[in-house]
């Protein structure tokens, strides 16, 4: 009986001092917090992020003008170019000219065969009207043309330019003078420039665009006629607002526009903000920003008014605590 009463003593003792320790491991818990431990609340910032450390990437506000461009294709042909015509109908009897050949006025490139079954006559000529090169490739021996069949086109293939169709919603910005960036797929990396110098004076009802004429603004023997263009034609400039990243506007649900600023002591400024045009990848703001603030593109999503960020495009000076 003794030793059961021990047993019960020895067991009540151990109770006491494991709710005892449990009590002490609480209040120390909640003491550190309190005293504002690491990722907690203790130390509020104004934007309430504590002592939390966001890393983003900002970027400089500059004035700078923004160039807006449509996006087409085109074809590279001769500046001066004239389709050639037999003065008489038949089948094609003979062709002494190839795609590219250079021929001088007068010269002879085909032979036309007017007979008919049952007749015979001499063949026709088809002579060059200017000297050039052939530019397109000639009709084969034995297709049947009338006096409105073009044999074949000869062109001046030093003087090269560029025809495109813009689409009928961008005609208001055509005008002569716009400047133009080619590229060929032979030569996918190089840049030829070019100039507007005519624009069709009315849209083409099928398609609803308008043809645009562009010079080459230099020769270049490796342009040839005939190489399909791809072509950036730039058409109104932006200019004289500040402009940053697209990424650093966010538009709440209510069409309000804001953006973060990195102040100099590396906390951030949410800034209610107007914008104007966006072109790849940047815009102009309009108001409440000044050139040279830093403006959050990258990590914003996080950030409050007054949070303490980690500028990884302004790093803070070595040796400063962060």
């Amino acid at each position: 009986m003794e030793k059961k009463s021990k047993i019960s003593l020895i067991v009540t003792v151990a109770a006491v001092l494991l709710t005892v320790a449990a009590v002490v491991i609480i209040n120390a818990t909640k003491n550190t917090e309190n005293a504002g431990g690491p990722g907690k609340g203790g130390g509020r910032g104004r934007g309430g992020a504590g002592n939390t450390i966001f890393t983003v990437r900002s970027a400089e506000a500059v004035k700078k003008t923004l160039n807006d461009y449509v996006i087409t294709n085109g074809e590279v042909e001769s500046q001066s170019a004239v389709e050639v015509f037999p003065s008489m109908g038949g089948k094609v009897q003979q062709i002494n000219v190839l795609l590219g050949s250079q021929v001088k006025k007068g010269d002879v490139i085909a032979k036309i065969d007017p007979s008919e079954p049952g007749t015979k006559y001499a063949l026709s000529p088809v002579e060059a009207p200017i000297s050039g090169s052939i530019v397109s490739t000639p009709l084969k021996v034995g297709t049947k043309v009338t006096t409105n069949s073009a044999v074949t086109m000869i062109g001046d293939i030093d003087n090269l330019q560029i025809s495109a169709s813009v689409p009928e919603r961008y005609v208001s910005e055509l005008k002569t003078g716009l400047k133009a960036e080619i590229t060929v797929e032979a030569y996918p990396d190089v840049i030829f420039m070019a100039t507007v110098s005519r624009v069709s004076p009315v849209v083409d009802a099928a398609t609803r665009t308008k043809q645009v004429i562009m010079n080459f603004d230099k020769k270049d023997s490796r342009v040839n006629a005939g190489m399909f263009a791809k072509v950036k034609l730039y058409t109104s400039k932006y200019s004289g607002k500040l402009v940053v990243p697209s990424d650093a506007i966010i538009t709440n649900d209510d069409d309000v526009s804001y953006l973060f600023v990195v102040n100099d002591d590396y906390t951030v400024s949410r800034r209610t903000v107007k914008t104007g045009k966006a072109i790849d990848g940047m815009i102009q703001v309009t108001d409440n920003l000044m050139a040279g603030e830093r403006v959050v593109y990258e990590g914003m999503l996080s950030l409050s008014d007054g949070a303490n960020v980690n500028d990884l495009a302004k790093p803070k000076p070595a040796g400063e605590k962060k």
